[in-house]
C-alpha cells in the first residue's frame, strides 16, 4: 500500500512539473478545458440520473396503477357473479325448490325446473360473462333449458365437486373445458353451496360458468398499448386462464417466480426471463383470494424513454464540450493578450529601452499591473535622474555654500571699510565690525554641523546685517518677528537665511541711498515652520528667475535662490518648499518641516 502511495505521489509530481513547464496560455487553456469538461460531464451525469430516476419511478408507478386497475376490473366481474348467485338464492322459485330438496320429493322436479327458467335467464342477462348456471341437487339438476346438459357427466363425479367440499365458503376454479354442458367451451367456474334460510344445504351446489375469453379480453385490453403481458395464476402455481403470451404457462412453474409473486397481497420485483429483465407487478384478487393477477413488462421497453433522454443528454454534452473548447481557446487568447503585451514591454526594458509604456482603455487587474509598470518605469527614470542630479548637487552644494560664506568682494569690502575707519580713528566701529565678522564666521562654520538652531541662524544673519550696516550706513534697517520663542529651538540647515538677506542688500537696494527695510518673520503653520524674508527694494523678474532656476542657468544674482532650493530638496525632499513673490519689493517664503534635534545628536548629518 505504501509503495502504491509513493508511486502515485511520484506520478503526480511529474505531472505537475510537466504542467508548469508549458506556457501560461497552454496552462490556462488546459485548465479551462478540464474544468469545463468536468463541469458539463458532471452536470450531464447528474441530469441523467435525476431524469432516469424520475422516469423509472413514473414507469413503475404507471405499471402498478395499471395492474391495480385491471385487478379492480377483474374483481368487479367476479363480484358481480357472486352477487348474481346471491340474488338467485333469494328468489321464490329457488326457495320452493329447496323445500322439495329437503323433503327429497322428486314429484315436482319439472315444475321447479320450469319455474327456475326465468331466474336463470335473468342471471345470464344481468351478467353477460356467465355462460351457464347449474344447480346440482339430490332430486336432480336445474339449469337453463336453452343449454344442452351433458347428462353423462355428473357434477358429483367431477373434480369441481371434490374441490368444493374442501372450500365450504365457495371457490373459483381455474380455466377448464366445460364437461357439464355440451359445446366443450373454456370456462371459469364459481362453485358455492346452496343456502336455504341462511343455512348451507348438504349436497346442493350452484355452479356458475363464465366464459374464459371474457376474462382474457379483460386482461388484453391494455397489452397492445403498454407492451405489458397479463396473466392470472393461483397460489398453487397454476395458470388460471390461457393467454396469447406463449410463456404464461412456464412462469408459474418457476419456484422463484411463484415465491416472489406470492409475498403479500401486492408487490413488485424484477425477474430475468429468456435473457431479458422484466418488471413484474402483482396483486391478489379480493374476489378470488387464491388468484393473483400479474403484469410483466420488459425493463428495456419500460425504460425506453430513458434511453432517448440518455442519447439527448450525450448529444448535448458533446455539442457543449466542442463549443466550449472552441471558445476556451478564443477566450484564453483574449484574456492573455494584455499580459503578452506587458511581457513584450518587459523584454524591451531588459534591452534598456526605458521609454516603453503600457496602454489600455480598460481598468481590470492586468491593466492595473500595466499601469503600475508605467509608474515603476517613471519612478526608475526619475530615480536615475534624481541620483545623478543629487550626486552632482551634493558635490557642488557645499562648495557653493562655502563660496557664499566667503564671497571675496564681501570680505574685501568689509576689510577695506575696517581699514578706512581705523585710519579715521573710528575705533568703536572698527571693533564692532571685527567682532561681528568674527562671530559671523564662527556661526557660519558651526563646528561642521549641517543643522543648527533657528536662533543661531538668526544670530548669523544679525551679524551679517551689522557688518553691512557699517559698510552702507543708513542704507537699510533689519527687523525680526518671532511668533513663538519656542520656534527658536527648531533646527534648520545652516546659512539658509543669510543668502536671502544678501540678495536684498546687493540687488534690492541698488537704487537706494537710504530707507531700505529687511523683515524676517517666523511662524508655525500646522506641522511646518514658515519663514518669510522680504524687503522694500526694487523687486525681481519672477519669470526670469524661475526659468533660470528650472534650467539651472545659475548666475551670480540667482545663485542664492538655486542654492537654497537645492539644499531644501537634499534635506527634506518634497516636504519643504520655497515660493517667490515680488510686490513692492521682493519676498521669499520658506516652509520647512518642524525638526527637533534628537537628544545627543550633533547635527552633522541632520539627524532628527
Amino acid at each position: 500500500m505504501k509503495t502504491l502511495i509513493n508511486g502515485c505521489s511520484l506520478i503526480w509530481a511529474k505531472l505537475c512539473d510537466r504542467y508548469y513547464q508549458v506556457s501560461i496560455k497552454q496552462r490556462v487553456l488546459f485548465s479551462f478545458i478540464v474544468l469545463i469538461t468536468l463541469s458539463i460531464s458532471a452536470m450531464g451525469t447528474l441530469t441523467y440520473r435525476i431524469a432516469g430516476k424520475e422516469i423509472q419511478n413514473n414507469a413503475f408507478e404507471t405499471s402498478k396503477e395499471t395492474v391495480d386497475k385491471t385487478t379492480q376490473l377483474l374483481d368487479y366481474r367476479l363480484n358481480d357473479v357472486a352477487m348474481t348467485v346471491q340474488s338467485l338464492m333469494l328468489s321464490d322459485a329457488y326457495r320452493q325448490m329447496m323445500i322439495d330438496v329437503q323433503a327429497h320429493d322428486v314429484t315436482n322436479y319439472y315444475v321447479h325446473l320450469s319455474e327456475m327458467q326465468y331466474v336463470l335467464s335473468q342471471a345470464t342477462f344481468n351478467e353477460p360473462t356467465i355462460e351457464n348456471v347449474l344447480i346440482a341437487t339430490p332430486i336432480g339438476d336445474f339449469y337453463s333449458t336453452t343449454q344442452v346438459r351433458a347428462q353423462e357427466n355428473s357434477f358429483y363425479g367431477s373434480e369441481l365437486y371434490d374441490n368444493s367440499k374442501k372450500s365450504p365458503g365457495g371457490y373459483w376454479a381455474k380455466g377448464h373445458y366445460d364437461r357439464l354442458f355440451t359445446g366443450n367451451q373454456r370456462v371459469l367456474s364459481f362453485v358455492v353451496r346452496g343456502i336455504y334460510d341462511n343455512t348451507p344445504i348438504t349436497n346442493v351446489f350452484i355452479v356458475v360458468n363464465i366464459r374464459e375469453n371474457k376474462i382474457t379480453s379483460l386482461l388484453n385490453q391494455n397489452t397492445s398499448e403498454n407492451n405489458r403481458n397479463y396473466f392470472i395464476l393461483n397460489t398453487d402455481g397454476e395458470a388460471v386462464v390461457q393467454t396469447n403470451w406463449p410463456f404464461h404457462q412456464k412462469l408459474p412453474q418457476d419456484p422463484e417466480f411463484l415465491h416472489d409473486s406470492t409475498i403479500g397481497n401486492q408487490g413488485t420485483f424484477f425477474y430475468p426471463f429468456d435473457g431479458e429483465d422484466y418488471l413484474v407487478n402483482y396483486k391478489q384478487s379480493s374476489a378470488a383470494p387464491t388468484w393473483i393477477l400479474a403484469g410483466m413488462q420488459s425493463k428495456e421497453q419500460l425504460l425506453g424513454q430513458l434511453k432517448g433522454v440518455q442519447r439527448t443528454i450525450i448529444y448535448v454534452i458533446v455539442v457543449f464540450l466542442l463549443t466550449s473548447w472552441f471558445f476556451s481557446n478564443k477566450l484564453t487568447a483574449v484574456l492573455l493578450k494584455p499580459l503578452f503585451k506587458l511581457s513584450r514591454l518587459m523584454r524591451r526594458v531588459e534591452e534598456n529601452q526605458l521609454s516603453v509604456s503600457f496602454e489600455s482603455k480598460y481598468n481590470d487587474e492586468i491593466a492595473q499591473v500595466g499601469f503600475q509598470f508605467n509608474r515603476m518605469m517613471e519612478e526608475i527614470k526619475n530615480l536615475i535622474e534624481d541620483v545623478r542630479t543629487n550626486e552632482e548637487g551634493k558635490r557642488h552644494a557645499e562648495i557653493r555654500a562655502l563660496t557664499a560664506q566667503m564671497e571675496p568682494h564681501f570680505l574685501y569690502n568689509t576689510l577695506n571699510t575696517i581699514y578706512c575707519k581705523s585710519v579715521l580713528g573710528e575705533n568703536d566701529d572698527v571693533n564692532e565690525m571685527i567682532l561681528a565678522l568674527s562671530q559671523m564666521f564662527q556661526l557660519g562654520l558651526s563646528g561642521g554641523k549641517d543643522l543648527i538652531p533657528l536662533e543661531d541662524e538668526l544670530s548669523h544673519v544679525q551679524q551679517y546685517c551689522a557688518i553691512q550696516q557699517k559698510c552702507y550706513e543708513d542704507l537699510f534697517e533689519y527687523k525680526v518677528f518671532i511668533e513663538d520663542e519656542e520656534l527658536l529651538k527648531l533646527y534648520i540647515p545652516k546659512i539658509l537665511l543669510q543668502p536671502l538677506v544678501e540678495n536684498s542688500i546687493q540687488h534690492g537696494f541698488t537704487d537706494r541711498r537710504s530707507g531700505g527695510l529687511i523683515t524676517v518673520r517666523v511662524s508655525q503653520e500646522q506641522a511646518m515652520l514658515h519663514i518669510v524674508v522680504e524687503d522694500n527694494g526694487k523687486g525681481m523678474d519672477l519669470q526670469k528667475v524661475e526659468q533660470g532656476m528650472v534650467q539651472q542657468t545659475i548666475s551670480k544674482k540667482g545663485y542664492a535662490l538655486v542654492n537654497i532650493r537645492h539644499r531644501l530638496q537634499l534635506y527634506y525632499g518634497d516636504t519643504a518648499r520655497m515660493e517667490l513673490s515680488s510686490e513692492d519689493g521682493s519676498r521669499t517664503d520658506l516652509w520647512i518641516p518642524l525638526i527637533h534635534m534628537q537628544e545627543g545628536g550633533d547635527g552633522t548629518h541632520g539627524s532628527f
